[in-house]
């Protein structure tokens, strides 16, 4: 007894000194903003992170059992989907978004493109419940999961308790998401001083700054609120945005800024994936803004921009790359979970 509350009071003790952040399993990189997520609510293990990647890659969770969280958020795109503009669901539904990024998401205020989860812990719900991507359950899917033989053990471990619960599998799924950081770019090595841009990055991010900084905001790349960023709504999805979940005329197409971190690998771009690669983006900005009462305020005034000065901002942006974020084996499928020796 007398070892468990003095590890209890280390504990807390370790949290209180490092303002609620777990360390090891997440670190607050130099420079960067306080986390929006609220760790004390849920501490990190690496059991708990453990059974929150075999989650996410575990097709389980769709009523068929054909897909995973991965099926559309894969590690090597930066946990996007790069070989559709929308996402694919069972039985080969397609849905009427591209799926997004997943990263730094410990900073992120709301989920989802309109912004419809406030929380990280409540976003696994959405895509399980989904008719058009996973069709399942979710008191059917904890009913699954204690029925496989893999996760009773891995929800002791982790939570001191085999019954598996909704909480603890969202709390899981949240632990594992958390440990997504991606903060190795040449940007930031040159912002760490260990790196330098070239004449050409330097101009890019000069460009940059001018341009785009205003919602894509240094250093996570995303100022995090709603913007009508100017697209000429799509007449098949008539996808209305931000006001699906407010139901407010001004919030008309309106959608979350994603980050730019890791842009080079997750194209298609924009909320429906109409653009190919980043050539498209800029033309779109600097000749293919559709006015309308909701554009962005920072969008109003045209930009222009040379060819040769296109192409420096997009050497910038190639700077927000992170590969060993990419290839991390820890973010990758959790063969020593699965195929147990």
């Amino acid at each position: 007894m007398k070892y468990i509350i003095i590890s209890y009071c280390l504990l807390l003790l370790m949290l209180l000194t490092s303002g609620g952040i777990p360390e090891p399993f997440f670190k607050v990189p130099k420079g960067w903003p306080k986390p929006n997520y609220s760790f004390t609510q849920n501490q990190l293990s690496q059991t708990k992170i453990d059974l929150g990647r075999a989650l996410f890659y575990d097709p389980i969770l769709s009523k068929d059992s054909t897909i995973s969280c991965a099926s559309c958020h894969n590690p090597y795109t930066s946990f996007a989907h790069t070989d559709h503009a929308l996402s694919h669901g069972i039985h080969d539904s397609i849905g009427n978004r591209n799926a997004p990024a997943l990263l730094n998401l410990a900073w992120q205020k709301s989920f989802m493109w309109d912004g419809a989860i406030h929380h990280l812990d409540m976003q696994a719900l959405s895509p399980i419940t989904n008719p058009i991507e996973m069709n399942e359950d979710f008191a059917h899917v904890i009913g699954k999961l204690q029925k496989k033989h893999l996760y009773p053990g891995l929800f002791y471990t982790a939570f001191g308790d085999s019954l598996i619960t909704g909480a603890n599998t969202l709390k899981a799924f949240s632990a594992f998401l958390l440990t997504l950081v991606s903060d190795n770019t040449k940007y930031d090595s040159v912002y760490r001083k260990q790196s330098t841009f070239t004449d050409q990055e330097k101009n890019g991010l000069k460009l940059f700054r001018k341009h785009c900084a205003q919602c894509h905001t240094e250093p996570l790349f995303s100022n995090q609120a709603f913007e009508n960023n100017g697209l000429l709504q799509d007449s098949t999805l008539n996808d209305i945005g931000r006001m699906k979940i407010t139901g407010l005329t001004s919030d008309s197409l309106k959608f979350k800024v994603p980050t730019l971190r890791n842009i080079e690998f997750t194209a298609p771009y924009m909320h429906d994936g109409r653009f190919k690669n980043l050539s498209e983006v800029l033309k779109h900005y600097t000749s293919g803004i559709h006015q309308s009462k909701t554009l962005s305020e920072k969008l109003k005034n045209s930009i222009a921009l040379k060819s040769n000065e296109k192409v420096d901002l997009i050497a910038f942006l190639l700077t927000l790359s992170d590969k060993s974020f990419l290839f991390d084996p820890k973010n990758s499928f959790p063969k020593f979970i699965f195929f147990k020796k």
